[in-house]
């Protein structure tokens, strides 16, 4: 399965670039990233069988292992893509919002998206090493 990264705004060479690229570099399943204007641009098409995760403070907080426990279920029931979007400094609007399979908090403080994005992928990292019996992540 696929783990897309859409999120606006450019990241360019920045700490939170290596920081991201650190993570995805790690994580054995396909990855892409998909960087939005701020403002305008389309988001790229759903895959007809995928699953769309709206990242956003209202959202809910999952552990790591639970978020571990919906990527197994989506790609074991044969999704091909799984999109995680990531707004610019006013979030999503309302329709994506609905539209979303999973509205995905990191809480309830307001981060900077470009940390999002390091944030979403040392998830993505922890959350496929603990689906491969990996060390990295430590219960307790």
């Amino acid at each position: 399965m696929l783990l897309h990264i859409i999120a606006r705004g450019k990241i360019g060479r920045s700490p939170e670039a290596e920081l991201t690229d650190r993570y995805l570099k790690r994580i054995t399943w396909p990855t892409k990233i998909t960087e939005l204007p701020d403002r305008g641009g389309a988001l790229p098409e759903a895959s007809s069988n995928g699953i769309t995760v709206v990242l956003d403070e209202r959202g809910t907080a999952l552990a790591s292992i639970d978020f571990a426990k919906k990527l197994e279920g989506w790609r074991d029931g044969g999704r091909r893509e799984t999109r995680f979007l990531i707004g610019a400094a006013d979030g999503h609007a309302e329709p994506l919002r609905e539209s979303a399979d999973l509205l995905l908090s990191f809480g309830p403080a307001t981060w900077p998206h470009l940390l999002a994005r390091a944030m979403l992928a040392e998830q993505l990292f922890r959350a496929t090493s603990i689906l491969a019996n990996h060390p990295y992540h430590r219960e307790g």
